[in-house]
């Protein structure tokens, strides 16, 4: 699928399809804030850590199903395939940014059919 995607939602696919940690913490304003599976990571380390430790661990991929923005936040809608339990799963990345970087992502199970 096609979509129409802000630049640094692209990059940070890119990232993620290459295991590239460094570049997708890239994507993230300095005191950015990620929360996935109830964990905060705050900051362009602890993102950088919490994604390298999460591809190490699990391999993952992701396939962005659908894709939807407001005036402050986007929603990305994406299967995330790997080597944990429940695979795949489709799930929502719930972003907010400012100047092309991400200032908070939340990830949470997508409800979407």
């Amino acid at each position: 699928m096609d979509l129409q995607l802000p630049e640094v939602i692209s990059d940070l696919l890119t990232a993620q399809k290459n295991y590239d940690s460094d570049a997708y913490a890239d994507c993230f304003s300095e005191t950015a804030l990620v929360i996935d599976e109830e964990k905060e990571y705050k900051g362009k380390k602890a993102i950088k850590d919490w994604i390298e430790n999460a591809n190490q661990q699990f391999k993952t991929t992701m396939e962005p199903t659908k894709y939807f923005e407001t005036d402050s936040a986007a929603i990305l809608t994406a299967v995330v395939s790997g080597d944990f339990d429940g695979s795949p799963v489709a799930l929502d990345y719930h972003m907010e940014t400012k100047d092309n970087k991400i200032t908070r992502l939340e990830i949470t199970l997508s409800n979407a059919e």
